[in-house]
């Protein structure tokens, strides 16, 4: 049996079988061809953004970038909560300049909710990861290395997320104590929302002021692994220097505490604010 090549096109190559019979019949049959066509030749592979974004190291990067606006939404907070401590006129100025931003204040608060919510879902990403990765449980663990704060991360963010969500139910959708929607006061000739006043109310609860105490002590013990262990995530820290990472993010998160509480304890225990929310 002889074989010969033969072209019927530019874009189609066929092998030719001749064969020669003993009664000298040539008869002549094409096989399939051997390129593929240009459709399933141009045909793309999966997209390099999803591969990356869903990589072991693209899941750990993006939980460190959330994470770090994060706490500096929580930074930025604080310094506008503690304007309390300047009087009523300071601190309902700056909540009438927040909601004056109309619109803006809102995408503020949606792309908010966005990191929130990518921060979760790649956090509960990686947890499973590591679970497919140490499926064999052990009778006894030896966590050498590692505090009970890196312990509970999982756990203290669920809290966290609770306790989140209990703290805009109380002063942003006011449900919590429906007589904050009335309370108003005068700022410059203008009746505005007693924001003020509804702090000190709020805060002369004492179950209030545990479930925030409770709530702040959990997302420090959150801040303390998190902020250090983010800067080894995005590859800016070795051996040498991470002990000075570690150390900067457990005081920044015991000054975020501390900043935090200090409100509630100085209306609660020493009566800053007595008689603003009447």
């Amino acid at each position: 049996m002889l074989f010969l090549k033969w072209v019927i096109n530019p874009f189609h190559l066929h092998e030719v079988c001749i064969d020669f019979a003993v009664a000298g019949v040539i008869v002549i049959s094409r096989t399939r061809p051997m390129i593929k066509s240009s459709a399933s030749s141009t045909r793309s592979g999966p997209c390099p953004a999803h591969l990356w974004i869903f990589s072991s190291i693209g899941k750990k990067t993006i939980v460190a970038v959330t994470g770090i606006l994060l706490v500096l939404f929580v930074i930025g907070h604080l310094i506008g909560n503690l304007t309390v401590f300047l009087g009523p006129d300071a601190l309902n100025s700056y909540a009438e300049k927040l909601h004056s931003l109309g619109p803006i204040l809102w995408v503020v608060r949606l792309a908010l909710l966005a990191v929130v919510g990518l921060h979760i879902f790649f956090t509960m990403l990686l947890w499973k990861e590591n679970q497919k990765a140490r499926p064999k449980k052990y009778i006894a663990s030896n966590p050498i290395g590692t505090t009970v704060f890196a312990r509970t991360m999982r756990l203290s963010g669920i809290i966290v997320l609770a306790f989140v969500v209990f703290h805009l139910a109380h002063f942003t959708a006011r449900v919590v104590d429906p007589s904050f929607q009335t309370m108003t006061t005068t700022l410059d000739g203008r009746q505005v929302h007693n924001v003020y006043g509804m702090v000190v109310k709020g805060f002369s609860n004492v179950p209030v002021v545990a479930i925030y105490v409770v709530g702040l002590f959990l997302l420090t013990s959150h801040l303390s692994h998190g902020l250090s262990s983010l800067f080894q995530t995005l590859g800016i820290t070795n051996i040498r220097i991470r002990k000075n990472y570690e150390l900067a993010g457990r005081t920044l998160a015991w000054l975020l505490f501390f900043g935090y509480v200090s409100i509630p304890i100085a209306i609660l225990a020493l009566g800053l604010g007595k008689g603003a929310a009447q």
